[in-house]
């Protein structure tokens, strides 16, 4: 079922017209229909599900506006025709004009890895709030969503658990979509703290040192509506995790909240010496901040939801499913800046060096990682490191990077073996063919024995046959026409017009090549034999 990669873009009406070939080879009995599933199989591999909303009117006319009736029947070519014309979803899916082109193979390695993490039963449960560490510590969940709204979840995916610490960079930015940023810094810092996450510490200001650690996540709550009463409070922020999940699977977890109350003394001791210290803006009740506070920590949702919102922030804060701006972009900016220098508690800068990507992890053990302009991942298992960090979300992670060009310096380095996911299939190897061909054209050895090195075939050809040699050939670069011949090319390549390099030569007058490609010699050096 695979579809040409090198489609040209075409118009809605265009592209629909060329459907005929691609339903062909869906129609595997040759019977003129499609079954549905065959069509949703075929979504289902670039990462477009059928609880997609931007696939709902699709689905619904589909099934004759009759959401109740079973969703498998036969599709013909008019009806397939129409959904391209009318859903850029579905025509994106057989263009395979996605930021991840080749999701399916995508998938497959994000499997292995999973699989390659999943034995690693290292770190234990939280213990000190007693809804946590009844929790089965075997679970383990990683999901995947694009900035185009392709999805993958594998493991407990399902599973609903307790935010805890990941509300914090949510919550931060809604305190900054209402402040502003220098409203909300002169209440909290931006800096890392190099220390545990509820340590009793403020900066040299007298304010916590980011809104990431306990104390600066308390004053952000403070700043959240603070004029509304506590109820309307939350309501405002679990609407904006719906908002976030595009509409999906967000709860709120009553015996968790209890919990998080009930062993509060460290988060209350933080509050009174903020307060202590001037932090809080006039007329903050501490009581009910740190009860909202509590509150959010106590909200729940899985990771095939969260990888929704932890893709909103990689979108800069347009949701890819629903299409709906919830932040601004230097909001995200900011919380991102901030994930990725403090999201990790006291493992942050190793976080930032080894792994390079913002994130933020909850004793929880959840983890939820931006890689911007590409995907949000949200990875939940219960069993925490000496840091607090879910051990197999860490591990998931470095195995990632180690694979996936996703670090946030990558772009520095020329010489790696790691994949780049938006490349299609092959792109590298064309690519590496045209800076071939244009170095041939330029005279640029360097960059002809630099592409070699990296196992460049110096007998490639482009789209039209026409190898470096017959560039250079063309060209009167006759330094690479000696190199060419040194490293023992084809010099008989035949070109689409049945033309070889020599041929070219002569075409252009080039003389001393002419000689080359004949096999004489120029001055005392037989360069041909």
């Amino acid at each position: 079922m695979e579809y040409n990669p090198s489609l040209p873009e075409l118009s809605n009406d265009d592209f629909a017209l060329k459907i005929t070939p691609l339903f062909q080879i869906m129609d595997v009995e040759n019977k003129g229909v499609i079954a549905s599933e065959q069509l949703f199989y075929y979504l289902r591999k670039q990462g477009i599900l059928l609880d997609d909303p931007r696939m709902q009117k699709t689905l619904s006319d589909l099934l004759n506006g009759k959401p109740g009736e079973p969703m498998y029947r036969f599709i013909v070519p008019s009806e397939l025709r129409q959904m391209i014309k009318q859903n850029s979803v579905v025509k994106n899916v057989f263009q395979k004009n996605f930021v991840i082109p080749d999701f399916e193979d995508f998938c497959l390695d994000i499997e292995d890895i999973y699989n390659d993490t999943l034995g690693n039963r290292g770190g234990s449960v939280a213990s000190y709030i007693p809804q946590l560490a009844r929790v089965e510590p075997e679970q383990f969940a990683v999901s995947i969503c694009t900035i185009d709204g392709q999805r993958f979840s594998l493991g407990d995916y399902t599973t609903n658990f307790g935010l805890q610490s990941t509300c914090k960079p949510i919550n931060y930015c809604i305190a900054m979509q209402e402040h502003g940023e220098e409203k909300v810094h002169n209440h909290v810092g931006r800096e890392p703290s190099g220390r545990s996450f509820n340590e009793l510490s403020l900066n040299a200001a007298g304010l916590p040192h980011n809104p990431l650690i306990n104390a600066g996540a308390i004053m952000c709550n403070s700043l959240i509506r603070n004029k509304w009463g506590l109820a309307d409070r939350f309501d405002y922020v679990f609407n904006t995790w719906k908002k976030l999940c595009a509409s999906n699977g967000v709860s709120f977890n009553n015996a968790v909240y209890l919990s998080e109350r009930q062993t509060a003394d460290r988060n209350f001791a933080l509050a009174y010496f903020m307060r202590e210290s001037g932090a809080f803006m006039e007329g903050v009740n501490l009581t009910e901040t740190l009860e909202f506070y509590f509150q959010c920590c106590s909200i729940e949702s899985c990771t095939h939801n969260l990888a929704t919102a932890a893709a909103t922030l990689a979108n800069a804060g347009i949701n890819p499913l629903s299409g709906e701006k919830i932040f601004d972009e230097r909001v995200v900016q900011h919380c991102l800046s901030l994930m990725l220098s403090c999201g990790m508690y006291d493992f942050s800068g190793e976080f930032a060096f080894r792994i390079g990507v913002p994130a933020k992890s909850g004793v929880s053990g959840a983890l939820f990682v931006v890689i911007p302009n590409l995907m949000g991942i949200s990875i939940w298992s219960p069993r925490l490191d000496k840091h607090g960090n879910s051990v197999r979300g860490v591990e998931f992670c470095e195995r990632l990077i180690e694979k996936y060009s996703f670090h946030n310096y990558d772009s520095l380095t020329r010489e790696t073996d790691k994949k780049n996911p938006r490349k299609r299939k092959n792109e590298d190897l064309v690519n590496q063919i045209v800076r071939l061909i244009y170095a041939a054209t330029n005279g640029d050895l360097d960059e002809i024995k630099r592409l070699e090195s990296f196992g460049t075939d110096l007998n490639s050809a482009d789209y039209d046959g026409r190898t470096a040699l017959h560039l250079a050939a063309a060209e009167n670069q006759i330094d690479v026409v000696r190199y060419l011949i040194e490293r023992n090319v084809n010099l008989t390549p035949v070109d689409r017009w049945g033309g070889i390099p020599l041929d070219d030569a002569k075409r252009h007058g080039n003389d001393e090549i002419i000689m080359l490609l004949e096999g004489k010699h120029i001055g005392d050096e037989t360069l041909v034999k």
